[in-house]
């Protein structure tokens, strides 16, 4: 056998070798557990840049925002455990409002109805975002929200010509 041949074999065995003592010591189980979540991210990133050296079209980024919102939500609740997805659930949505808010952003058409359908989804998802964070004082802030407005209501002083003063005629 070439000398040539001899190094690549060797070299082969040797990498085949470590690989399998590594997996017994569960390197390859342990960065599955812990980098899963880039299976997800990775994507995601990819399509962003894909369509930043214009290989890929707007529509690409729905998808990308989507994947890139999933994968830094799913690395947190990796990280820090899935108890936290008790509160970041609603990101489930924010992720393709995000995807679609970019797609209106950046495409050259720039499609009125998913600008608003994105802002839509991002906004409900902060809605949610907040009563999520809230949990069980929701109903005690919801209440106190609406004594507020109900004092604003029958407290705000009302000017010489019986009208409210702040407010506007439409």
């Amino acid at each position: 056998m070439p000398n040539n041949n001899k190094k690549a074999v060797g070299i082969f065995v040797l990498t085949a070798g470590l690989i399998i003592l590594l997996g017994q010591w569960g390197v390859f189980a342990f960065l599955g557990r812990v980098f899963w979540p880039l299976l997800i991210l990775i994507p995601g990133v990819a399509l962003h840049l894909a369509f930043a050296v214009r290989t890929l079209p707007a529509w690409a980024l729905v998808p990308g925002g989507t994947l890139t919102v999933y994968g830094i939500v799913l690395s947190l609740c990796n990280t820090w455990g899935f108890g936290l997805i008790e509160v970041l659930w609603p990101a489930f949505l924010l992720g393709p409002g995000v995807g679609l808010y970019e797609y209106a952003l950046l495409d050259a058409q720039r499609p009125k109805g998913v600008y608003y359908a994105s802002l839509g989804l991002i906004g409900l998802s902060i809605i949610l975002f907040v009563f999520s964070l809230l949990g069980p004082f929701f109903l005690y802030a919801f209440s106190i929200i609406l004594i507020l407005a109900g004092s604003w209501l029958l407290f705000w002083p009302e000017s010489k010509s019986g009208k409210r003063s702040g407010w506007r005629k439409m």
